[in-house]
């Protein structure tokens, strides 16, 4: 057995949401089975928080714990990383190198993710972890000659990744409608988070007219310093959609349709009356009705996330007629993990990172992301020394 100090999250009571100031998660002396011959012995260097780490702690969609059939998880699937020991299978890989993690725990015939390491997939110690093990097609080395910092990697590993992934399935989608020729500069807007700012970022790079909501000061200062177009979300202050709420309640459904009708009137004014045609959507339920009534027509509605909703509804109709395309993708294959991290060595499409957390501020770091206080779009964590 390889033993290690991890942060645990253990399992919950059934039916209730875990708070971050219980037990529930730690710093526990953690175990874990020795290499198999196909395995690398790694020390994560960095990490970076990502959305299914605070969903996990909070118990939803699901107990990972009990998804998995195990008692506690150790969480944590963006990172880089450092080699300790090589099983006797393994060719390519030395002791000593450093490379990223691709997080699929589990993949299909053609190489997408099904579960992912550190999260649903089980048996997986995740990056929370000063020692983990991982099979060797999980390690991506960083190209040679790279400029980037390692914390630069971690942020990149899972977010740029699947930014990568579904833009270019979002973006072949609305060109089998439009051509170039027809549309050289599209409109593409999103809301989210740091995976949204990087898939964004793609599309500015590609001649896009780009715009990305954000009620944050720090990431509508960060947008601006790259080129992006940044729209103040708290100028609509009721545009997160309830509607079990809507429906019962006139008050809120009345500040709700002034809110979308306020928005709709930037997405006019901003597109010249044409609408938006590709929307990057990584928050979910609450806003997905404003987002599709946003969409030109031949629009995109995009997402590879569901950070305050999984389940939305729509009017079929509308969506046919509109000739709508709705994309939904899961991380990506290794060969496009290699694509994203040959084409950010060659271009700069890196993330910013701005703040680095310590070992011991984990939980910290957990509250605000969950909370949606932290201000960066990365929020990376140390976990050896370089």
């Amino acid at each position: 057995m390889i033993t290690t100090e991890a942060w645990v999250l253990e399992r919950g009571t059934e039916g209730a949401s875990s708070a971050l100031d219980t037990n529930d998660f730690r710093v526990v002396e953690y175990s874990f089975p020795d290499l198999e011959d196909d395995e690398l012995l790694v020390e994560p260097l960095f990490g970076c928080w990502e959305g299914n780490m605070s969903h996990a702690i909070a118990r939803r969609p699901i107990d990972v714990c009990r998804q998995r059939g195990e008692q506690r998880v150790v969480l944590g699937n963006s990172a880089v990383l450092r080699v300790l020991k090589v099983g006797p299978a393994v060719r390519g890989v030395r002791e000593g190198d450093v490379g990223a993690l691709w997080a699929a725990g589990k993949y299909d015939e053609f190489g997408y993710m099904m579960l992912a390491f550190g999260y649903d997939a089980p048996g997986t110690v995740g990056m929370l972890a000063k020692r983990t093990k991982i099979r060797a097609w999980n390690f991506l080395p960083i190209p040679e000659g790279s400029p980037y910092t390692c914390e630069q990697w971690a942020a990149h590993s899972v977010r740029y990744v699947t930014a990568w992934s579904n833009w270019n399935v979002a973006h072949g989608a609305y060109r089998l409608q439009v051509s170039r020729e027809e549309d050289p500069a599209p409109h593409v807007w999103g809301w989210g988070g740091g995976t949204t700012f990087a898939e964004i970022d793609l599309a500015r790079r590609e001649g896009c007219q780009v715009a990305m909501l954000s009620g944050s000061d720090a990431r509508l200062a960060a947008l601006e310093r790259v080129g992006i177009a940044g729209i103040d979300r708290r100028a609509f202050p009721g545009i997160d959609l309830d509607e079990r709420r809507c429906a019962a309640d006139p008050a809120y459904k009345k500040a709700y349709q002034e809110a979308e009708a306020a928005f709709l009137r930037v997405v006019r004014e901003r597109t010249r009356g044409r609408g938006v045609a590709i929307f990057i959507d990584y928050i979910g339920a609450p806003v997905v009705r404003a987002t599709t009534r946003a969409l030109a027509r031949q629009g995109v509605l995009t997402t590879a996330g569901w950070l305050l909703g999984m389940s939305s509804q729509t009017n079929r109709a509308i969506e046919c007629i509109g000739r709508h395309v709705h994309v939904h993708t899961h991380f990506a294959r290794r060969a496009e993990a290699l694509a994203a991290m040959e084409y950010s060595t060659r271009t700069g499409w890196m993330p910013e990172v701005t703040e680095v957390r310590d070992w011991d501020d984990v939980p910290r770091l957990a509250r605000d992301a969950a909370a949606g206080s932290a201000s960066s779009f990365f929020p990376v964590y140390r976990v050896n020394p370089i």
